[in-house]
Parts: structure tokens; C-alpha cells; sequence
């Protein structure tokens, strides 16, 4: 039988592109309202940042009774994201700040402060065996690719790159099975001291050391003699960050999830508190499908939430394990209805949201992740599931 071949591609991109230093600032935000005010259960906050050339806006409807100085909170987290010198075109201590917050819409509040949702929406969360976080292969290697670029920069080990970067992994699949690694797209800002004799292109050194320190490391077993790079592709990337493009909280959703691979909901995550579903549904739907593939019970699950604002419980659950799954659709929406409260606020109740954990989910994706901040990553509930499913 011949076998079936095809490619998938996913991106990342690392903590100093310009849509991530929004979402950074605007989860930073919520992060602290979430640490300071003495009523979080009330707090509300959809937080937008907006940033160019010099400028950035912070906006939105925050509700809450702790003070937040805004205006320094937003210089650390840019600070720390490494714009720290005007040669990167962006500099934390000159850049200007203007803050636009105002309060949160009554007509909302009454809805939300009952238990309802915080909006209308469609959530979706995956899980699949391909990998050991159960996430798309692709999306994984783009991350880690992003997360090298900043530890190499971070640790001096190339002392020429800035706080920018972007990659791309096409990942070629046989039977539906990762087989290798087609080509890598690095896209790193860096210094002028790296161009070479034109001042339009980096070095052959420059290149070969970002394609060995940055993805051989990541991609290892991955790569063969085929697989294809393109390094800075235009020649150089020496002016990057809000210099070279302006940046908005909630534009890389697809980097934020599974890269692709599966649908994607209505919104955005960044700068929302948990009581928005956009948000906590979307890290519930990551909760239920990851326990129903670490149960055994498919090796591929998908799961749509839908709400609307102001009622409490979804309007529908929808589930998909693309053949795979040991139990029929109706049988796993059962099961999902007896083990997950899906109400916002038991959503909240079951994955602790109520804790400034935030500011760390605006980088290298919402999903996959091992730190013990990620609740929704836990496999806590995979046993019992189990059990159940035999009885069904």
C-alpha cells in the first residue's frame, strides 16, 4: 500500500515581537489586579495595548479596587523583555505611555456578577498523542524555536541578537506520523555588527551560527541533509520590534493554541480575566481534551464549548476524535458533562483562575506547557475517566 505523505506548517514568534509585548502588558495588568485587589471574585478586566514607533496605548474596561501604576508596570515588563538600548529601536525609559482604562459597562456586570458568561463565544480545545505535551508537533518545535532564540540572546551566547525573532516549522507527515522536519524559517533581529561588506546581508558565519546554536539543538533527530533553512531571508533584520511594526494584544491567537491544526474560537486571551470565557472556556477545553487523551480513550480529541453572555451553562458541546475515539460522540459528552463543571464559575472554582498567572501564558503559547501555573495542564482527571468509559 502506498503510503500518504503531506506537510504542515506552524509559526511562533518570541516575547520581543510587537503583538507579544501587548499581550505581555496587557496580561501583566491583569496580573496585578489579580494580586492586589482585595476582591478579586469582582475584579473584571479586558485589558488592549496598542504599540508603534515610540508609543504605547494601554486601553480598555477594568473594574477593581486596587491602584495600579500602570505606567511603571508597563517600562519593567519591556525592560525585562530586553528593550533596554535605542539601538533596538524601542527603549523602555524614552518610550511615551498613554493610558486610556476606564470602567467596565454596567449592563455587562449584571450579567457576569450572577455567574454568567462574560460574553457570547465559541471555545475549542485539542489534545493528540503526537507529541509528550499531547500537542501538534509543529506548534511545539515553533515555540521552542522562539524560546532558544531568547536564551541564547539572554545568556550572551550570541550577543548580537535583539529582542525580536520569529520561526516557522514545516513538519512532513507519513500515514498521518511525523517523519522529519522540511524546512525552518529563523527570523532573528540583530545588530549591525554582524552584516557583512554591503551593509544588506549577515554573514555566512552569522547564518551558520544561528542554524547551529538556534535550531539544530531544538530540532535534532528531526533535521537530515534535506532539511531546508532560510536565515533573515530579506538579508538582515537590524530594525525590528514597534519600530518596524506596530503591535495589538490578541493578534497571534493561532500561536497561542495548537498553530493551526485545529479550529480556533472567537477571541483573543490576553488582557481578560477569568470570568471571560473567550479565556477560561478555551484553557477548560485544553483541560478536558488533555485528560481524555492521557485516559487512553482517543488518540486525537477535539471539543467546542459555546456560551452566551449573562446564562451560566454552555449552549452546546461538541466533540470530535477523527476516528479515534473508544466511545461514540454522544457517549464522550456524557462523560464530559458528569466530570467538568462548565459554568464560569466552576471553571474558575476547578482550575484556580483566580491568581496573577498570567503575564507567563502571553509567551511561547496558552498550551503545552509544564509550569504549575498551566491547572489546565494537569492529567488529574485521566483515571477516573477511564473507569467511567469501561462502564459506558
Amino acid at each position: 500500500m502506498n503510503s500518504r505523505k503531506h506537510f504542515f506548517t506552524s509559526e511562533s514568534v518570541g516575547e520581543g515581537h510587537p503583538d507579544k509585548v501587548c499581550d505581555q502588558i496587557s496580561d501583566g495588568v491583569l496580573d496585578a489586579v489579580l494580586k492586589l485587589d482585595d476582591n478579586k471574585e469582582r475584579s473584571r478586566v479586558a485589558c488592549e495595548t496598542y504599540v508603534t514607533m515610540g508609543l504605547l496605548v494601554i486601553g480598555g474596561e477594568i473594574t477593581t479596587n486596587a491602584y495600579i501604576e500602570i505606567q511603571k508596570l508597563a517600562r519593567d515588563i519591556i525592560k525585562g523583555i530586553g528593550y533596554t538600548h535605542p539601538k533596538y529601536g524601542f527603549d523602555y525609559e524614552t518610550c511615551a505611555i498613554i493610558n486610556t482604562i476606564n470602567s467596565q459597562s454596567p449592563d455587562i456586570a449584571q450579567g457576569v456578577n450572577t455567574g454568567g458568561a462574560g460574553d457570547q463565544g465559541i471555545m475549542f480545545g485539542y489534545a493528540c498523542r503526537e507529541t509528550r505535551e499531547l500537542m501538534p508537533l509543529p506548534i511545539i518545535l515553533a515555540h521552542k524555536l522562539v524560546k532558544r532564540m531568547a536564551d541564547v540572546r539572554r545568556s550572551n551566547v550570541l550577543k548580537y541578537l535583539g529582542p525580536d525573532c520569529k520561526s516557522q516549522v514545516t513538519v512532513e507527515y507519513e500515514n498521518d506520523k511525523a517523519v522529519r522536519v522540511d524546512s525552518v524559517v529563523l527570523a532573528c533581529q540583530h545588530t549591525e555588527d554582524i552584516l557583512d561588506k554591503t551593509g544588506k546581508h549577515i554573514t555566512i558565519k552569522a547564518r551558520q551560527e544561528m542554524i547551529d546554536l538556534i535550531a539544530e539543538p531544538v530540532l535534532k533527530h528531526l533535521i537530515d541533509k534535506h532539511t531546508k533553512y532560510y536565515v533573515n531571508q530579506t538579508g538582515k533584520f537590524v530594525v525590528g520590534g514597534p519600530q518596524s511594526d506596530t503591535g495589538m494584544t490578541g493578534r497571534k491567537i493561532i500561536v497561542d493554541t495548537y498553530g493551526g491544526t485545529v479550529p480556533h474560537g472567537g477571541g483573543a486571551f490576553s488582557g481578560k480575566d477569568p470570568t471571560k470565557v473567550d479565556r477560561s472556556a478555551a484553557y477548560m477545553c485544553r483541560y478536558i481534551c488533555k485528560n481524555m487523551v492521557a485516559a487512553g480513550l482517543a488518540e486525537r480529541f477535539l471539543v467546542q464549548l459555546s456560551y452566551v453572555i449573562g446564562y451560566a451553562d454552555p449552549l452546546s458541546i461538541y466533540v470530535n476524535t477523527y476516528g479515534s475515539g473508544k466511545l461514540s460522540d454522544e457517549k464522550f459528552v456524557k462523560l464530559i458533562r458528569g466530570n467538568f463543571d462548565l459554568t464560569p464559575k466552576g471553571i474558575i472554582t476547578s482550575l484556580n483562575l483566580l491568581r496573577p498567572i498570567y503575564k507567563k501564558t502571553a509567551c511561547y503559547g496558552h498550551f503545552g506547557r509544564t509550569e504549575p501555573e498551566f491547572t489546565w495542564e494537569l492529567t488529574d482527571k485521566a483515571g477516573i475517566l477511564k473507569k467511567q468509559a469501561a462502564g459506558l
